[in-house]
């Protein structure tokens, strides 16, 4: 069996968010009014890399909810009021919270969704959480397969676009038009750089497709509720390609954790060619950002980012037959 690797965050503890009593006055007694109760216990979300204020509230009356909030100068804001809309459209099928409510109130953008009673999954994978997380996914990707005209009314990129816009790092390394990263020199990407540029650049025809991805399905944007059944969450991101895409991503924790991920792709019809070049894409994107200066989001979001690209390439690395002798070249 491959070896597990961890992360040096668990991904339930990677957030740094304001509490409850540092949302303005005005703010929470507007969350309260809309709750009809006054909140009695506010637990906020350990999982995730923005520093916006995200909580489980449970009120005097026994309600509850998961709020998010974030002022209107922030980003976050509109990702917020994005996602309020993705989630009331996505048809019933697909296992996410769905918004109970949106307010707007002193320069801050408040949405609250339904209370899920649930867990990150751990790491390594179990699994069973593994595959009740695919069978969620595989369900959404389906019902996804032709997005409704309301989603799509909302507005989507294609993946394509994403992949060459946004991930295409080694391809601009190759041409010298970026340095290598950091984080990547210890790895056999400078080995490699070439082929990794050559698999970047053929990916975004091989992952076009006309149904609904998620766009970040990482195992934190995932929740096992109490019954075992996984729920997909933060469906801010999505885009319009090839779902075999988003189920690569999942899996990159999956293979760090030492579970047979090659099989689970065979069983959703993954092109081989198109797995590597998402581990390639994935692997330069991650390793790039890893690299970065200081971030405005989570401290530990670079560490994640090492995590997650080194994993991608190494689980590459394991697929093309690269430098199998040389397999400490990556950080365990």
């Amino acid at each position: 069996m491959r070896p597990i690797t961890l992360p040096d965050v668990s991904y339930d503890a990677t957030a740094v968010r304001p509490q409850w009593s540092d949302l303005p006055e005005t703010v929470r007694e507007s969350i309260t009014a809309r709750l009809g109760s006054p909140v009695s216990v506010a637990r906020s979300a350990g999982g995730g890399f923005t520093r916006a204020f995200a909580a489980l509230l449970e009120t005097e009356a026994g309600t509850r909810a998961f709020v998010k909030a974030a002022p209107l100068s922030d980003p976050t804001s509109q990702w917020y009021a994005r996602e309020a809309a993705l989630t009331e459209a996505l048809p019933r099928e697909v296992t996410a919270a769905r918004p109970l409510w949106t307010l707007t109130d002193s320069d801050y953008f408040v949405l609250a969704l339904e209370a899920v009673d649930g867990r990150i999954p751990a790491l390594p994978w179990t699994q069973a959480d593994l595959d009740t997380t695919l069978r969620t996914w595989s369900s959404a990707a389906t019902a996804l397969a032709y997005p409704a005209p309301r989603l799509l009314e909302i507005g989507m990129p294609t993946l394509p676009d994403i992949l060459h816009d946004e991930m295409s790092w080694w391809s601009l390394i190759a041409r010298k038009r970026e340095p290598m990263p950091g984080p990547a020199t210890s790895t056999i990407a400078p080995q490699y750089l070439s082929e990794l540029a050559k698999l970047e650049r053929a990916l975004p025809g091989i992952a076009a497709g006309d149904g609904m991805c998620h766009g970040d399905l990482r195992v934190d944007n995932v929740l096992i509720d109490t019954t075992g059944r996984a729920w997909i969450c933060d469906w801010t991101w999505p885009c319009l390609g090839a779902p075999w895409f988003d189920t690569v991503t999942l899996l990159v924790s999956a293979y760090a954790s030492g579970l047979d991920t090659d099989a689970v792709l065979r069983a959703w019809g993954a092109p081989d060619e198109g797995v590597d070049g998402a581990l390639a894409a994935l692997s330069g994107y991650w390793l790039v950002r890893a690299g970065g200066g200081p971030s405005s989001a989570s401290p530990h979001s670079h560490q994640h980012q090492r995590f997650s690209g080194e994993q991608a390439l190494a689980w590459l690395a394991e697929r093309r037959g690269w430098n199998a002798a040389k397999r400490h070249w990556f950080r365990r």
